[in-house]
């Protein structure tokens, strides 16, 4: 079923726009031409046809992806990444783009999601299915997936109710997009009925629980840090973390934070803001507070005096997480929120609160919130003092720990189950 022509009119108006958004937020020109030509083409040369193709839109959907990506490329699967934006593709390249997958792995730009761009792409590498990670959908590119006979999939999927209204406004484009769907495999029960509610056929989807839960810290990551805390003596450094922060949270954060940092010489707070281009402002943020900073982009060490390391760099999140002994998980105190994956430092035993927004990941952190596995927050103070709190007090640590871990041990199994339909396509 084509898609609608206002759908298609609208895409041509914006395109502009589109194209100087992203050059815009371009680093440098090599890197500009580099996103034109995979968004627009002609597109790159392709290492591997009949690949698995993967769409993952940023490092959430990445990182959630990253288990099953692993699982085909040791299987001898070539497997083609395609993400929406920049942070999502550095990320991709960091886990795969190496020894010993330089052959079966490729990442590139999603191309927008226009008819003929659509197919062309489709047409040069020829996948062999088509999987789209949590709520990544674009009519067209379904539209033209199953022209081509190419299966799709949602995987990992899930909805919000705020979401689902949005879907629900345009039900000429959107029901035709889930009808297109071979399978939906959703993360929980709220998000298959939100599903079926916009059209989906109840015989194609199906709850399996959430991949996130099957993750597990990259070894190296583990190692780095321990190598790290000898070379910068950090035994005796009390380390907190504010992870995927946006904008306010660092400032007002920070400012909570500042007089334990003045107080315990001990204390280190590490900053990992979410959006790359807002490494220099948030470093800025920290010098107008006078709080002794460091930054990794500047292969800077932490020293004894340093009270804020910035963490202004790609794809290491799971080393900052190995060094921290207590974790805010941002983008869950700033308006209007949503929250990131909490699922991470739960997996390295690190004990973590977020705010009270975190709507994008509501169904997970309810279940963490039930069990007195995590704590949730309703201000900047209230998180600075329980950060501080959880350096200091083991045994309040102890306990989160143990509840976190029994609901991470109950929850896994996702992998296993997307890997059995995801093989139904690939005989």
């Amino acid at each position: 079923m084509a898609t609608p022509f206002w759908y298609n009119a609208a895409l041509t108006l914006i395109k502009p726009y589109y194209k100087w958004r992203i050059k815009k937020r371009a680093d440098s020109t090599e890197q500009l031409q580099q996103e034109i030509l995979e968004r627009f083409g002609p597109f790159q040369m392709v290492k591997n046809t009949q690949a698995i193709w993967f769409h993952a839109v940023s490092v959430g959907e990445t990182n959630a992806a990253q288990p099953l990506i692993a699982h085909y490329l040791k299987h001898g699967h070539p497997v083609l990444v395609t993400n929406t934006t920049k942070t999502g593709q550095a990320r991709a390249k960091s886990l795969f783009l190496k020894a010993p997958y330089l052959d079966l792995f490729q990442a590139v730009y999603l191309p927008a999601d226009q008819q003929y761009l659509v197919r062309e792409f489709l047409e040069k590498y020829q996948p062999k299915l088509l999987a789209l990670v949590e709520t990544e959908l674009w009519p067209n590119l379904i539209d033209q997936a199953n022209q081509m006979h190419v299966p799709c999939l949602l995987i990992n999927a899930r909805l919000s109710e705020k979401s689902a209204k949005g879907y629900a406004k345009v039900p000429q484009l959107t029901k035709p997009m889930l009808q297109g769907l071979k399978q939906l495999l959703a993360q929980d029960q709220a998000t298959l009925d939100r599903f079926i509610d916009l059209g989906i056929s109840p015989e194609k989807a199906q709850v399996v629980g959430s991949i996130k839960f099957d993750i597990a810290a990259p070894q190296m990551f583990i190692e780095q840090a321990h190598q790290l805390q000898s070379e910068w003596q950090l035994s005796e450094r009390k380390i907190i973390i504010l992870a995927s922060t946006h904008a306010p949270e660092e400032e007002l954060l920070l400012k909570a934070l500042k007089p334990y940092l003045q107080q315990y010489s001990e204390l280190l707070c590490i900053v990992a803001p979410r959006h790359p281009e807002r490494f220099d402002e948030v470093f800025q943020v920290c010098q107008d507070l006078e709080l002794q900073t460091h930054r990794r982009s500047l292969r800077e060490t932490i020293q004894l005096e340093t009270q804020v390391y910035l963490a202004d760099s790609m794809g290491e999140m799971w080393l900052w997480y190995a060094l921290s002994q207590a974790c805010f998980v941002g983008g869950s105190l700033n308006e209007p929120g949503g929250g990131h994956n909490i699922l991470e430092p739960l997996a390295l035993h690190v004990p973590t609160i977020l705010g009270e927004n975190y709507i994008n990941f509501q169904t997970i952190v309810d279940e963490f919130v039930d069990a007195q596995a995590i704590k949730v927050v309703h201000t900047f103070a209230e998180a600075a003092e329980a950060l501080v709190q959880l350096t200091f007090d083991p045994i309040l640590v102890e306990q989160l720990n143990l509840n976190a871990d029994h609901i991470m041990r109950a929850n896994k199994g996702s992998l296993h189950k997307h890997i059995q339909v995801i093989d139904q396509y690939l005989i």
